[in-house]
């Protein structure tokens, strides 16, 4: 159908600015003024020569997801600070939209799988030895929820800020230790070794722990709040390693067995992070349950 009929326009394909909506911004901020778009639009700087069609989509794939991390680390941390002082209630709600934030990022690994083999090959050689090995958030969010590495600081050396800021998360007590620490201040039988030791070196199950954790699963109502909380760490976890996963396929399906840029044996390396755990007894505990 034609949207004008005798010189007379359809209302329906047309909306008419109300009148009260904001047209000059010489004096006032933006949206992207706000946002600073400027900035943010003109990151992205291919380096392919002659250029190459999907070194945008690379770019733009690890930018996004640099800020999502960014994101991360803010709720991650905030949590960690409201369990030190005993604010459960909020905690939880910063875990809730950790959550939402891993989905997201999870989620994003299908835009890049569409990256054929022949077409990544074509950027690859301008990304030099840059590889997300090196990204200094995703090391932070892995130290935030206990899986510290002193080898990983010297990773950053160049970087004087990352190596500062892992370097202080290396010594700092995890998400997971201080959600220990809550359990201990409110009369829970946390072993003395598992509150008190060097926050820089890997967490190490505890078995004390596990029948703690048993206790509270056995009688789910008792400690729902506690209860409530390990199920969101596990939650956590599973994205974590969902996240994993569906990296690895990604790079298989893109580059197949060769070396990653950072010079890591790429698919075995990423295979072998599927091992880690941050929560061991909160996954220990489930054989218990029910036993």
């Amino acid at each position: 159908m034609d949207s004008a009929v005798d010189g007379v326009t359809d209302p329906r394909s047309k909306r008419d600015l109300e009148e009260g909506i904001q047209r000059d911004f010489t004096r006032k901020m933006s949206y992207g003024d706000y946002l600073r778009l400027d900035t943010l639009l003109s990151a992205q700087q291919p380096l392919s020569d002659p250029p190459q069609h999907d070194e945008l989509l690379f770019i733009i794939q690890h930018q996004t997801s640099e800020l999502w991390l960014k994101l991360l680390i803010h709720e991650l941390r905030s949590a960690r600070t409201l369990l030190m002082s005993d604010d459960l209630g909020p905690a939880l709600k910063r875990l809730a939209r950790v959550k939402h934030i891993q989905h997201t990022l999870t989620d994003q690994w299908s835009v890049l799988a569409t990256l054929t083999p022949s077409e990544y090959a074509e950027i690859r050689p301008f990304l030099a030895a840059s590889s997300g090995f090196q990204s200094a958030q995703y090391r932070e969010v892995e130290f935030l929820l206990g899986n510290k590495n002193a080898d990983m600081v010297a990773v950053f050396s160049h970087d004087e800020g990352a190596r500062i800021a892992l370097d202080a998360l290396l010594r700092e007590p995890s998400l997971y230790d201080e959600f220990l620490a809550y359990l201990g201040r409110r009369g829970y039988a946390v072993p003395a070794e598992v509150l008190d030791r060097d926050w820089s070196q890997p967490y190490r199950l505890s078995e004390g722990l596990v029948d703690v954790f048993a206790d509270v699963y056995a009688r789910p109502n008792e400690h729902w709040g506690v209860y409530e909380t390990c199920e969101e760490l596990v939650d956590v976890e599973d994205n974590f390693q969902q996240w994993r996963f569906r990296h690895l396929q990604v790079v298989q399906r893109t580059i197949g067995q060769k070396t990653g840029t950072g010079g890591s044996t790429g698919v075995d390396f990423l295979r072998r992070a599927l091992d880690l755990t941050f929560f061991p007894e909160l996954y220990e505990v489930r054989t218990r349950v029910g036993a």
